[in-house]
């Protein structure tokens, strides 16, 4: 068996849900909203199967989403794509990830990786035959280092991966790291695969910059977008890649071979869904940070200390201050679960090197009874210390 999978440990995901399981504990680790999602989206894809297509799609989706995605991005950052030649629909964006970096590495070439990243990264490039450099965030800011940057470039630099929007931090890259990255990019003549499946869960008005729209990275960049975190659908698997001609004709090919295609009725809805008014877009960024605010109000209010979370479902508590100051994220999460009843995820686990180990996540998209019965629990937890 290929030891890349077979010598792979159990996710931290896993672990934390099995012991949510175990102790009846509210299960604020894995990142999805207890919310069935809008209720004129889902209806939209129940429809569609009753009175749609139902066989096979076109591999590379149907043209009513390609053009969806096309006005959608067009609308809210005056990308120009041509849906024809740009625009590929997949089975979610990891398998979308998956298919870029089947396409895009040889055996031997360097993948530039930054960490804390999403678990699937790692496993895919090393399974793609690439070798990962990384790129060492660290908190509150999580903020690019150049030296950290010319260390790891270098001329068999093929591929760089980054998450903006950043799960697990919550937070979003500011144009000067974007533009600094995109000079070595070019500099390098790397590819850039940018996963912002986060690109409308926003807060506090800060706004994400597909690299796409950098002038100097708009033929070398590839853009990764999903239905599940825009529409809070997260079991879809709708994703989006838009890329130059030249790059998403040999992505199309991996995708080809991959899924082959995505349900037609789901794209269906997708594509109605892109076209909303912005008032629907603009509100549920509202919901969730009221969802945000409500639960770090809570979390410091127990004299926990909150690390400021820009974007994404999560919330990170910083155990280097406060009454926990000194033990590591996962012993802290373990007591969370076994002894508070409320599961976490210790960011550690999003590290392959030098991990930050003093850093917890919370996911906050959940109904605030949800979220109040977590934060009741933890009280009651720390008030027996």
């Amino acid at each position: 068996m290929n030891p890349i999978f077979a010598q792979t440990a159990t996710s931290v995901f896993e672990t934390m849900s099995r012991l949510a399981r175990q102790f009846d504990a509210v299960n604020l680790g894995q990142g999805f909203p207890d919310d069935p999602g809008p209720q004129d989206v889902r209806q939209k894809a129940a429809d569609a199967v009753m009175t749609g297509w139902n066989q096979y799609p076109p591999m590379l989706g149907i043209p009513d989403l390609r053009q969806s995605i096309a006005r959608h991005y067009k609308r809210f950052h005056q990308l120009d794509l041509d849906w024809e030649n740009e625009v590929m629909v997949t089975s979610g964006a990891t398998e979308a990830l998956a298919g870029a970096l089947l396409a895009l590495i040889e055996p031997g070439d360097e993948v530039v990786l930054f960490q804390p990243m999403y678990d699937a990264y790692l496993p895919l490039v090393k399974r793609a035959g690439g070798i990962p450099r990384f790129v060492t965030l660290r908190p509150p800011h999580w903020r690019i280092d150049e030296d950290q940057l010319r260390s790891v470039f270098n001329k068999k630099t093929r591929v760089v991966l980054l998450n903006n929007p950043l799960n697990p931090t919550g937070s979003v890259f500011p144009r000067e790291d974007l533009d600094l990255l995109a000079r070595y990019v070019v500099e390098h003549d790397s590819i850039v695969v940018c996963d912002e499946v986060w690109e409308h869960v926003l807060f506090d008005n800060v706004e994400h910059t597909p690299l796409l729209t950098l002038p100097s990275l708009r033929d070398r960049a590839v853009k990764i977008g999903s239905a599940g975190k825009i529409f809070s659908l997260t079991g879809w698997k709708v994703g989006f890649v838009c890329a130059a001609p030249e790059i998403l004709r040999v992505l199309a090919k991996a995708h080809q071979y991959i899924t082959f295609t995505t349900p037609p009725n789901l794209q269906a809805a997708v594509a109605y869904g892109l076209d909303k008014e912005d008032s629907y877009f603009m509100g549920s960024r509202r919901d969730f940070q009221a969802a945000r605010d409500r639960f770090a109000t809570g979390l410091e209010r127990l004299g926990l200390s909150v690390l400021p979370s820009s974007a994404t479902y999560f919330l990170n508590v910083d155990l280097t201050r406060g009454r926990f100051k000194g033990l590591d994220d996962n012993a802290f999460s373990t007591r969370l679960v076994e002894e508070a009843r409320v599961a976490s995820i210790p960011v550690s686990a999003f590290y392959a090197e030098q991990s930050v180990t003093s850093v917890v996540r919370f996911c906050f998209a959940k109904k605030f009874e949800t979220l109040d019965e977590a934060l009741k629990r933890l009280a009651a937890f720390m008030a027996r210390l």
